[in-house]
């Protein structure tokens, strides 16, 4: 029993590690606590790599979004919605993948984008 435990825990350190190492290697790369299923798809990650590639061009589009919804932000960016299209964008999947994502999923989500538009060149 007690080395059931041990190998259970070698097995969870070595996926760990392996994010890790994914996460170095893509800090854009967003990992789930568990697999989140969409569309008949499971998901271990996302991938936000693509904004880096976004311009003012997009952030405008999203901006936009957001005014014909009704939704008024003074700081549009800060908002989990706006983390939901901008990722979109970025990422090529649809907004309903990101506004389907439970809370703590789309608030990492929403940190990332946040980290990646005000962090430190």
């Amino acid at each position: 029993m007690e080395n059931d435990k041990n190998l259970n825990k070698a097995a969870e350190d070595a996926v760990e590690g392996k994010r890790k190492q994914k996460m170095e290697d893509n800090p854009f790369l967003v990992f789930f606590k568990k697999p989140f299923t969409f569309e008949g798809t499971s998901y271990e990650s996302v991938d936000l790599s693509g904004l880096e590639s976004l311009s003012a061009a997009d952030m405008i589009a999203v901006n936009k979004i957001l005014e014909r919804s009704g939704t008024v932000n003074v700081l549009p960016e800060m908002s989990l919605e706006y983390a939901c299209l901008i990722s979109a964008r970025a990422s090529g999947k649809p907004v309903e993948f990101f506004n389907a994502l439970p809370p703590k999923e789309a608030l990492k989500i929403k940190n990332r984008v946040v980290n990646f538009l005000y962090g430190e060149d």
